[in-house]
């Protein structure tokens, strides 16, 4: 063979030899995820080829199946109260694909888990067909509802997140507005028009904004500040009278900042009475004196700075909510009435909440109670886990005492109930620029107690496009009642 033929000989073996090292490669290392991936068509094939296990709320199933013909997908997922469960359920679409639950729990509803196998084969030789697990939440269907009803009433792009505090059960999860995950769950061209205008609207329907959007939280983080300077010794005296004058003279700074109660109130207030009005000059020279980097020690035992995870099922529940860390000291002090480049996600308030009315245990939140098989065969089933001692019983018990007080005497009463022990707190959030030509957010957090239940409360109001003013926003005037309705619901009143 002559020089030439020879080496076109070695390369053409050498093309044969990296095309066979190719495909064992793909067929023995690359095999599990390409055949797993979720733009392989035989994945959402095999998703959509039976009925759908369901996902349960209460007692009752809110998702369901349906046989549908002329396509490779013989069922598409069909939602029972759609928009008010979207932000549990997430959508399962032939088309656009998956969230949230839908998506953590894809294999177990799909029936695709390995632990189905040996019924897979019963099922073959008995000729069933094959049906997925279920998913039982911890939902509560009223709460829920008192949620979602109170925020569509208002016309309000919101939020409300409802926990149980001894557990971490999460009890309602609302956001608004909202959309039907039934109406583009197939394949076809109108049902895709369908989700590309929910993408396209500017209210963000698709937008999951009790775990996935972070605000300004405003005075209801006075809450967490109170719980820093009782920890840390700043205050000892709820009732003794401070230093702190009204307005406020931010440090290194010529700003003064006043509080909506005025200055003749809130000028040396003790913080219980801070508390009352939410003087903003006692909780920004709480901070300051507290200092930056116990500000943020505090802030992150209640959940602040991490992803809040499902520790047992191991599914993200929300966005990681922001305490910065190398503050300077007008933005430590900012932190203090919740402004500043401070960020929480209702979730995260709603942690804080639950974690003082539970003797400053904070518990992991989860949403998910128990995982079962097609033939109601529990697979998993979650327990309440302490994620952490955020404060002290002692602190704890002070702050409630502060929260109680403000909802019998100061601007949380529209939130008490006869016969339920409640403790309350608004808050309003700066945006925008010009922040004196914007309404701020909304926010209320609260607790209730009752024949042995409890239940801790956020609720986040936007105040875009809607025809309010700041008075309207502040002074839980539009959040108090929504909590107290779900609180309602919770502890059966």
């Amino acid at each position: 063979m002559n020089r030439p033929l020879r080496h076109i000989a070695i390369f053409c073996g050498l093309l044969v030899m990296a095309l066979l090292l190719r495909a064992n490669w793909i067929q023995y290392v690359k095999s599990e995820p390409l055949a797993t991936h979720e733009n392989n068509r035989r994945v959402k094939i095999a998703q959509f080829a039976t009925p759908r296990g369901d996902i349960i709320v209460g007692s009752e199933a809110i998702t369901g199946s349906k046989a549908v013909e002329g396509t490779d997908f013989k069922y598409k997922r069909t939602f029972k109260q759609g928009p008010m469960y979207a932000p549990v359920t997430g959508y399962a679409s032939q088309s656009q694909g998956m969230s949230l639950l839908e998506k953590t729990y894809d294999s177990i509803l799909s029936g695709q888990d390995d632990r189905f196998a040996f019924r897979h084969a019963k099922d073959i030789l008995t000729g069933e067909q094959r049906r997925g697990g279920d998913v039982i939440t911890t939902i509560n269907p009223k709460a829920q509802k008192a949620g979602y009803k109170g925020l569509t009433d208002l016309g309000a792009r919101g939020a409300v997140v409802a926990l149980e505090p001894e557990t971490g059960k999460v009890l309602a999860l609302v956001s608004t507005p909202s959309y039907d995950p039934s109406v583009f769950a197939g394949n076809s061209f109108k049902e895709g028009d369908k989700f590309q205008a929910l993408i396209k609207d500017k209210g963000k329907p698709l937008a999951n904004r009790p775990l996935r959007e972070t605000f300004p939280p405003g005075s209801t983080f006075k809450i967490l500040t109170a719980a820093a300077a009782l920890e840390n010794g700043v205050v000892t005296d709820v009732d003794a009278r401070t230093d702190a004058v009204s307005p406020y003279p931010l440090p290194l700074s010529t700003n003064k900042i006043s509080s909506e109660a005025g200055d003749a109130t809130c000028n040396k207030a003790s913080m219980k009475t801070a508390m009352q009005y939410s003087c903003n000059n006692v909780f920004l020279d709480a901070a300051s004196k507290v200092g930056a980097e116990k500000m943020r020690e505090t802030a992150e035992k209640f959940g602040f700075n991490e992803d809040v995870y499902s520790d047992e099922f191991g599914d993200m529940l929300a966005t990681k909510s922001l305490y910065p860390e190398k503050l300077d000291k007008p933005g430590t002090a900012l932190t203090g009435m919740g402004q500043g480049s401070l960020t929480s996600t209702p979730m995260q308030m709603a942690m804080v909440t639950a974690a003082l009315a539970n003797d400053g245990k904070l518990m992991q939140p989860y949403i998910v109670d128990e995982l079962r098989g097609p033939d109601l065969s529990v697979l998993e089933k979650n327990e309440p886990k302490l994620k952490s001692q955020a404060v002290s019983e002692e602190t704890a018990k002070k702050v409630r005492e502060m929260m109680e007080f403000t909802a019998k005497e100061g601007s949380a009463q529209r939130a008490l109930i006869d016969g339920v022990t409640v403790g309350g707190k608004t808050g309003t959030a700066q945006r925008g620029v010009n922040v004196n030509d914007e309404v701020p957010y909304g926010w209320f957090v609260s607790y209730g107690k009752a024949g042995g239940k409890s239940v801790a409360v956020a609720v986040f109001i936007d105040p875009t496009a809607m025809d309010i003013s700041r008075s309207d926003i502040s002074g839980g005037r539009l959040g108090a009642p929504i909590a107290k309705n779900v609180m309602k619901a919770v502890l059966g009143k």
